[in-house]
């Protein structure tokens, strides 16, 4: 009776902590509650790699705790592109295709993800459209909003 209370509770924590996601965004609780079901939990350490540039994407990558750094061989600064936080997700292109990964990312301190496998999102499209739906339309506007970025990006070096 206490283990079931116990383990009720940290899947409602868990619950707690996707909801923030705005890859989430609009999924109802009983779905969340799927969707949590084909995540798997990851900690990483500071400096530890998660992926390498170069390698085949197999997954996309949710920052419940912590930072990494993204970085590309032959950038400015070391190849530092970006630092993201808790709530923001990476690795989301291999979701729609197999293609390899274009940076690496590295824990900039100790930290905590969901990952997402494209297995398991292909399973879910094939299960429960509805939720992948709403998954897809918050995975389009996300690379809508990187998209303008990028733009914005090679805008302002033309002026330089």
């Amino acid at each position: 009776m206490v283990l079931d209370f116990l383990i009720f509770r940290r899947h409602s924590d868990d619950l707690k902590g996707l909801r923030k996601l705005s890859l989430f965004e609009g999924l109802s609780k009983p779905e969340l509650s799927i969707v949590a079901r084909l995540l798997h939990t990851r900690e990483y350490f500071t400096g530890e790699v998660v992926f390498d540039e170069g390698e085949v994407g197999q997954a996309i990558y949710l920052l419940l705790e912590g930072q990494v750094s993204i970085c590309r061989q032959g950038s400015l600064e070391d190849g530092h592109q970006a630092t993201l936080g808790a709530g923001e997700f990476f690795g989301e292109l291999c979701l729609l295709d197999e293609s390899v990964r274009t940076a690496q990312v590295r824990a900039s301190s100790d930290c905590k993800m969901a990952v997402l496998f494209r297995e398991d999102f292909n399973g879910l499209m094939d299960s429960h459209l509805r939720i992948a739906h709403k998954i897809g339309r918050q995975l389009l506007r996300h690379l809508g909003h990187r998209l303008r970025e990028l733009e914005l990006t090679v805008e302002n070096h033309r002026h330089l």
